[in-house]
């Protein structure tokens, strides 16, 4: 497809990989965003103390969609850099098939530029990580598959 093609139809080029960076709970937010009801497994969640980095990888659902076209998801990679500790909440790492669905992604200041990064996930289920800084990096990767597009969000709010 060539630009002219492109700048006729703003919607040609969503299904671009995604890549993105966060060095601030802002950045963190559209991670965040971008992210709402990715599924993934426990087994897909790896911490390397030694790199002092935590990984995962995920079927990110593609909000980006253009209406008419079916919606996807895709193999989406995860990664947060200078980690010092993790903690799992209600999650048992030698359940490995357990599958996790990814509500959002916080951050909790600590001694600044310090914290916690929380990955909250359906079932009050939780990962946080201890940072020195925000760093994170997402990355689509490869695979799209179509799928069902995800249960609206509760909010607790009557209509």
């Amino acid at each position: 497809m060539d630009e002219q093609q492109q700048n006729e139809n703003p919607a040609a080029s969503v299904s671009d990989p995604l890549k993105l960076l966060a060095l601030d709970s802002d950045d963190l937010a559209v991670i965040s965003a971008h992210l709402q009801h990715a599924q993934l497994r426990v087994s897909d969640l790896a911490y390397l103390p030694n790199e002092s980095r935590f990984a995962l990888c995920l079927g990110r659902y593609e909000w980006e969609h253009a209406p008419e076209t079916p919606r996807r998801r895709r193999l989406t990679g995860l990664h947060f850099e200078r980690v010092l500790g993790a903690q799992m909440r209600n999650l048992d790492p030698r359940i490995r098939e357990t599958a996790l669905e990814l509500i959002a992604i916080g951050f909790e200041p600590g001694d600044a530029p310090s914290g916690a990064v929380i990955l909250f996930f359906a079932d009050d289920r939780a990962l946080r990580l201890e940072v020195e800084c925000i760093e994170a990096q997402m990355r689509d990767m490869g695979p799209v598959w179509e799928a069902d597009p995800p249960p609206p969000i509760e909010t607790g709010e009557e209509d």
